[in-house]
């Protein structure tokens, strides 16, 4: 049953909003214009599906009215239930559209990724989940921007930290965290048998410098030289930048700009993420398990998805939800797995809906 009390003031509100949007006052207020603005979007979709389930309510009484004309009678049945059918799909429109929204959803997200179990196949296997995500980034056009990466010696990421910036970007990433398995055969292999290998991915949602207060004392900051595999130096400046929250003992390091200034800056970014997520963690009041839960142990019974190469297959265990097009996947196209995995978000969220109604 449908709260129509509260689509009902949620529709006012949003007239209102359209009033004070065309007032010169407002107008000139940068600040609390945008905020309206976006309280106007926010509410837009919701109040277009209500206007056209109550034109379809009026449609309804319309044609069961014609129903007592025998001229009228064939199609006013015909228009019945067509129009039954559109309100029917409009309740189950609606009741998804009032599900309420996680306040990270629409923040930039910084993404890491690191290898797991498998030695160097593992590390390729990681580099390999970087360019899946970039390819996805691009046709969605997110900007990308990589805070810190750790090469690894025979090709691929130790680790790479990188921030996603643009539209909804933690509502679709938000589901990749997790161990991912990988079963294929690596090149260096001469007998050709299949390996299986891991690589962690956490998501953090950007943190914002007035959510996450930090006391300068805190931190501990240590300057070196930046270098790469092999000895390979990626430049010959004291610029790389380690910082230690000392509460927490979270590390972070980035040495990719030749800046000690611009690297202590990301650095300090990748870290704000780290504490909100832990703050957030805590509020939910499952701090340790979740996280956990998030990244495990990097082990091959630990995995939210398997990705099978000889059979040019994806699973994800969740779900389960197998597709046979692993090429097209890892060339970005995740559009099919992440819709699936939010739909049945969904569902949860409307099951617990149900259970408190």
């Amino acid at each position: 049953m449908l709260p129509i009390e509260k689509l009902e003031s949620l529709t006012r509100r949003h007239d209102e909003l359209e009033g004070m949007l065309c007032d010169a006052a407002i107008v000139t207020d940068p600040t609390r214009l945008r905020s309206l603005t976006k309280e106007r979007a926010d509410l837009e979709p919701l109040v277009a599906a209500y206007a056209r389930f109550r034109r379809a309510l009026r449609s309804i009484d319309d044609d069961r009215a014609a129903l007592d004309d025998p001229e009228l009678r064939d199609l006013a049945r015909e228009e019945l239930a067509a129009h039954e059918a559109e309100r029917d799909a409009l309740v189950a429109e609606l009741e998804l559209l009032l599900l309420p929204k996680d306040p990270n959803d629409e923040r930039n997200t910084i993404l890491e990724i690191r290898a797991g179990t498998g030695g160097e196949e593992a590390a390729l296997f990681a580099a390999d989940l970087f360019r899946m995500y970039s390819r996805y980034a691009e046709a969605r056009s997110w900007k990308l921007e990589v805070l810190s990466r750790s090469d690894a010696s025979a090709g691929g990421f130790k680790e790479v930290i990188a921030l996603f910036s643009g539209d909804q970007v933690y509502s679709h990433l938000r589901f990749e965290a997790g161990v991912h398995r990988v079963q294929r055969v690596p090149a260096t292999e001469a007998q050709g048998r299949i390996h299986t290998s891991t690589a962690t991915v956490a998501v953090l949602p950007e943190a914002d410098d007035v959510e996450v207060a930090i006391d300068e004392q805190d931190l501990e900051f240590s300057i070196a030289a930046s270098g790469g595999p092999g000895g390979q130096g990626v430049n010959t400046t004291n610029s790389a930048v380690q910082i230690r929250h000392k509460p927490t003992g979270l590390i972070v390091k980035c040495q990719d700009e030749r800046s000690q200034h611009k690297n202590k800056a990301r650095a300090l970014k990748v870290l704000k993420s780290r504490l909100l997520e832990i703050e957030r963690q805590k509020q939910e009041e499952a701090l340790t398990a979740e996280r956990r839960g998030m990244v495990g142990s990097g082990e091959r019974s630990e995995k939210i998805r398997t990705y099978n190469y000889p059979q040019n297959r994806v699973t994800d265990h969740r779900i389960n939800l197998t597709l046979h097009q692993l090429d097209r996947v890892m060339e970005g196209e995740l559009h099919e797995l992440l819709g699936a995995l939010r739909t049945n978000r969904q569902e949860e969220l409307l099951r617990e809906a149900g259970a408190r109604a």
